[in-house]
């Protein structure tokens, strides 16, 4: 993480979900947060790093936090790590929802779990028993196992149709204010900048996201789809910048003095689940998985885009920047692992750039940076340039700019025709867009512009205005005159 770097975190009461798995706790934290933020299924161990969202109840938010189910089985895989994240989250709440299923009953992992719970000073929790659909349900919970579990009377509910979960919310904020823990009103959302990791499986995404935002927040292993669904964090960052200042009245010359001003920016970072081709996807889980990452990336503002620094570029690797660019997305290339290289000299740097471009010319606009998320190494660079490139992202160039930028080029090297033999004339140029910029060329009637013509004007606006990291588009409009 860069030392001009915090997470920004509100000061929320917090809420965890706890129990083993298949209880439905993803689906009550979706519910709760209204918002489909967590994998649900009935596979055994679906969330694994816990999610967080925020709910809204009363005009006044708390934070929520869904831990992964637990199974109380060596042979799961994760478990540890998963039990790890359950206790971080369980000391770290104000107020724990033991959630149960009220189909099922008690069994004797909750009957520990329970034991660990009463252990808890200071900290209320409730008794949840989720998926009462009917009548007969209801009935069960009177049965005297639940009472065994010393966490007072059920409270029962149904995750999937809604079933008094407005009635839980109730008590959970009734709970809140006696321990003087007032919820806050409700605050807009930060505007802030999107920034999504993608990669192929194993490529250290989660280490890098880990190091990125200075805490051990997903699980990492070398086990392939770890992460199954994103994770974000917003981090506060602060820049110092160029500041001009007009000269002093009393001095006569035209010189600018040259002072520096701190600016805040706020990026969040997405930690996506790794993509690879449908051929070699494992199942619903990873398919779904796969499908929030791609969600994630259309979404996002600027794409981290991660090569594994100790293996060859894949046909993997080339999709996915593929698929990057027909998204028009701000990117910066991230070689990960530098750590294991045996050399990382500056000629073998230079050599990789080189290697990297000639596998991803289409984004060879993007900066290249040499990171290990193992180690740390390099990663402060990110967010430097993470702001260069939102800058560039969002550059607006006026329209008498663009006239002037427009005849310079065409009298430098003249329009080549495309199909058909007219030469083409070009009237104007206008920028229509930011975020990505989109340019509009307008060309005259019934002639044609030919595409090493418009690869031209791009590389020409690169060199007068910079648009580093970014894309642009440029787009033709016939017209008469």
């Amino acid at each position: 993480m860069h030392d001009n770097a915090t997470t920004n975190i509100r000061k929320l009461p917090t809420i965890a979900l706890v129990g083993r798995v298949n209880v439905g706790k993803s689906t009550l934290f979706n519910k709760l947060i209204e918002e489909q933020k967590a994998l649900v299924s009935t596979v055994a161990g679906t969330t694994r790093t816990s999610n967080e969202g925020l709910m809204l109840w009363r005009g006044r938010e708390v934070r929520m936090v869904d831990t992964g189910g637990l199974s109380f089985d060596d042979g799961v895989p994760l478990e540890e790590d998963i039990l790890k994240q359950s206790e971080k989250a369980m000391k770290e709440a104000d107020l724990i929802l033991f959630i149960t299923d009220a189909k099922v009953g008690v069994l004797p992992q909750e009957l520990s779990l329970a034991k660990s719970m009463r252990r808890i000073e200071n900290k209320p929790v409730i008794l949840v028993a989720n998926k009462v659909d009917n009548k007969r349900i209801a009935r069960d919970l009177t049965n005297p196992e639940w009472y065994k579990l010393g966490l007072n009377e059920p409270f029962p509910i149904s995750a999937a149709s809604g079933r008094n979960v407005g009635d839980l919310l109730d008590h959970i904020f009734d709970l809140l204010e006696k321990q003087a823990l007032i919820p806050e009103l409700y605050e807009e959302k930060i505007d802030a900048i999107q920034v999504s990791i993608i990669g192929k499986p194993n490529v250290g995404k989660s280490s890098l996201f880990n190091k990125i935002i200075g805490e051990d927040k997903v699980i990492v292993s070398d086990m392939a789809h770890t992460t199954r669904e994103p994770h974000d964090t917003l981090v506060t960052y602060t820049a110092e910048t160029d500041k001009k200042t007009d000269a002093t009245e009393h001095d006569t010359a035209t010189s600018v003095e040259r002072e520096t001003e701190k600016n805040t920016y706020h990026i969040n970072f997405i930690d996506t689940a790794g993509i690879r081709r449908k051929a070699r996807v494992d199942g619903l889980l990873e398919r779904a998985g796969i499908a929030k990452s791609i969600v994630s990336l259309e979404k996002s503002d600027i794409i981290l885009f991660v090569l594994d620094g100790s293996q060859t570029i894949s046909t993997q690797d080339m999709q996915l920047g593929g698929l990057i660019e027909r998204r028009a997305k701000s990117v910066i290339i991230v070689v990960n692992k530098w750590d294991l290289a045996e050399d990382n000299s500056d000629t073998n740097r230079n050599y990789v750039k080189k290697m990297v471009y000639s596998y991803f010319p289409h984004l060879d606009f993007a900066e290249i940076i040499f990171v290990s998320g193992k180690t740390g190494y390099g990663v402060h660079k990110l967010f430097p340039e993470i702001i260069q490139v939102w800058a560039s992202r969002q550059t607006v160039i006026p329209d008498r700019i663009l006239e002037k930028f427009l005849e310079k080029i065409t009298k430098e090297h003249r329009p080549a025709r495309g199909k058909g033999t007219r030469h083409p004339k070009l009237f104007g140029m206008t920028q229509i867009n930011v975020s990505p910029p989109i340019f509009e060329v307008q060309v005259k009637f019934r002639t044609s512009l030919h595409r090493s013509y418009i690869n031209y004007i791009e590389n020409k606006l690169r060199v007068q205005f910079g648009f580093k990291g970014t894309p642009i588009v440029i787009k033709l409009k016939k017209q008469r005159k």
